[in-house]
């Protein structure tokens, strides 16, 4: 059960209208990182969370959070839109770099929401549930949340330096600071997690079970002009369970064969028969 209560999270108030950080903003929002897909993300994770109470009960405190987190955004879309009007497109444009980048007030905020937050991206591009992860492993979905976590703060830090409204930066300033102890909550349930089941997902498959490909467990292929990669610890030293030593494989040999398919049927038209017969 779900219930809303009235007052948001934090304060939310800006210092004077501003339509094209409105569109900005909507990056944070309904993206690929924004509010939303981690609101939706923690929540499905805490829905489908079997047999251990502990992380299904975080999941779901924060889940329930960022759904105020949304509402936050869409309250600061919408006063950032206050006042706005066709007439603003067609001011902004005036400035050619700020109608190449920006192209002025995003119309939708017009025409589809009349002046509130929208379910998008700072391009219109529709939110899509795609973005989330919910694997029903956890420690792979602790890592991907982390990642989210990382992605967004570092949207929102870079949206704090493209305005001037303290209002905006002030509520910026709170949803950094619980972005980055979101980091510290998702590092601490990973580290735990490793300390149980150790560093590779999924634990339930162990290393024992991939016989003879043993040694493609520890080595790294040079794939690419220069060797500077051998410099880095995935190239030397032991890997992070302990249960072997990394090489570093300077010329790689590819191990497979060529593959030779078969022709097809001709019925579904590939022409392949003839190609011979033309050279």
């Amino acid at each position: 059960m779900f219930r809303h209560q009235k007052e948001l999270q934090f304060e939310v108030k800006v210092d004077k209208p501003d339509p094209m950080l409105a569109r900005q903003i909507q990056e944070v929002l309904g993206g690929q990182f924004g509010e939303m897909t981690v609101m939706m993300q923690y929540l499905f994770q805490g829905f489908n969370c079997r047999g251990n109470e502990k992380y299904k009960d975080m999941l779901m405190d924060i889940g329930t959070e960022e759904i105020g987190h949304v509402e936050m955004l869409c309250s600061l879309i919408s006063q950032l839109l206050d006042g706005a009007s066709p007439d603003d497109q067609a001011e902004a444009a005036k400035d050619p770099t700020i109608a190449a980048i920006m192209g002025g007030v995003n119309p939708q905020h017009l025409l589809v929401s009349g002046l509130g937050g929208l379910p998008t991206n700072s391009n219109g591009v529709p939110w899509n549930g795609s973005y989330i992860v919910a694997s029903g492993n956890l420690l792979a979905d602790m890592r991907s949340n982390l990642h989210a976590e990382s992605q967004g703060r570092l949207q929102v830090a870079r949206l704090y330096h493209m305005t001037k409204d303290e209002g905006v930066r002030a509520t910026f300033r709170k949803m950094l600071a619980r972005d980055r102890y979101h980091q510290y909550q998702w590092l601490a349930a990973i580290e735990e997690l490793e300390a149980k089941n150790g560093v590779v997902v999924p634990a339930s498959f162990p290393p024992e079970m991939e016989k003879e490909s043993q040694p493609e467990a520890y080595e790294f292929w040079n794939l690419s002009e220069g060797t500077e990669s051998s410099d880095g610890l995935w190239a030397t030293g032991s890997a992070q369970d302990g249960s072997g030593e990394f090489v570093y494989v300077k010329e790689p040999v590819a191990k497979g064969q060529i593959p030779k398919n078969k022709v097809p049927a001709e019925s579904l038209h590939h022409d392949l028969n003839t190609i011979d017969t033309l050279k």
